[in-house]
């Protein structure tokens, strides 16, 4: 009995079948294919042939635009599912969270460039737009160290604008849906930069609080530090105060004692004689 549950113990005793480290590595693997990440890659892969479907015939044929609409919209949806399933199905990999980013941020730029190129979209709305989705990006790895920034409902809402306005432009569409899809424009580019103000003001607000955490934390390091040197010079003084009249009351046995009790004793032969007179 050593008193270590077996489960502990590498379970009940038996031992690892031959090819289990490799079985773990094959199901770890594995994990990489689920259906998340999948939808991910299929996001990826869309981006070109949207660009593609977007730029037939010069861009202008309706037809070819519908094709290209079909492919924004399925990559758009695909946006909504796979963070959905990775987080409540617990899918989520590393490569999801460098990849879905990436995706997102690719058919949105795919799209306003091609927009924009093609003349049906203002340069600095597309400007703006991809200046802001990129700082943001920067911003958070600048501030990942201190803590993540959540996403937030008005950034949720933007999305969901952008990719609206975005794929009513590549719809030829004309008279009041030419009208409305202007005014989603504008609603996305007004989120675009409100939520990026907000999501700068959470970044500074995170690096402060990160940064004077690591200050308390170094002064609490250096105080502890401080604290210890004075308790170890406190008990080294003590010693030495401690054997300081122990080693006062030992005679000592050098040539200057022997000399020292000499003397003492002729002074005491001498004094002898005087002191029977």
């Amino acid at each position: 009995m050593t008193g270590v549950p077996a489960s502990a113990a590498g379970g009940a005793g038996r031992p690892t079948p031959p090819g289990g480290k490799l079985g773990a590595a094959a199901v770890n693997q594995a994990s990489l294919w689920n259906i998340a990440n999948i939808l991910t890659m299929v996001r990826l892969v869309l981006v070109p042939a949207f660009v593609v479907l977007m730029l037939q015939d010069g861009g202008y044929d309706p037809a070819w635009r519908a094709w290209a609409w079909a492919a924004f919209a399925v990559a758009m949806i695909t946006d909504v599912f796979d963070g959905h399933l990775a987080r409540a199905y617990n899918l989520v990999t590393d490569f999801g969270k460098i990849a879905d980013p990436i995706a997102d941020k690719a058919i949105m730029a795919a799209g306003l460039v091609c927009l924009s190129a093609l003349g049906d979209l203002p340069w600095w709305v597309t400007g703006v737009i991809l200046f802001r989705e990129l700082g943001i990006t920067l911003m958070r790895f600048w501030v990942i160290r201190h803590g993540v920034i959540p996403a937030s409902r008005g950034g949720k809402i933007k999305t969901l604008a952008q990719g609206t306005a975005v794929g009513m432009y590549v719809l030829m569409l004309t008279g009041p849906l030419a009208t409305l899809r202007f005014w989603v424009m504008a609603l996305a580019v007004v989120l675009t930069v409100v939520t990026g103000l907000d999501y700068v003001r959470q970044a500074v607000v995170l690096r402060r609080r990160g940064l004077a955490a690591e200050r308390a934390r170094l002064a609490a390091e250096l105080a502890g530090q401080a604290a210890a040197e004075v308790a170890g010079g406190g008990a080294g003084g003590a010693g030495r105060g401690a054997a300081g009249p122990a080693q006062a009351g030992v005679p000592h046995s050098g040539p200057g004692s022997e000399a020292a009790a000499r003397s003492e004793t002729g002074a005491g032969a001498e004094r002898g004689p005087e002191a029977g007179r």
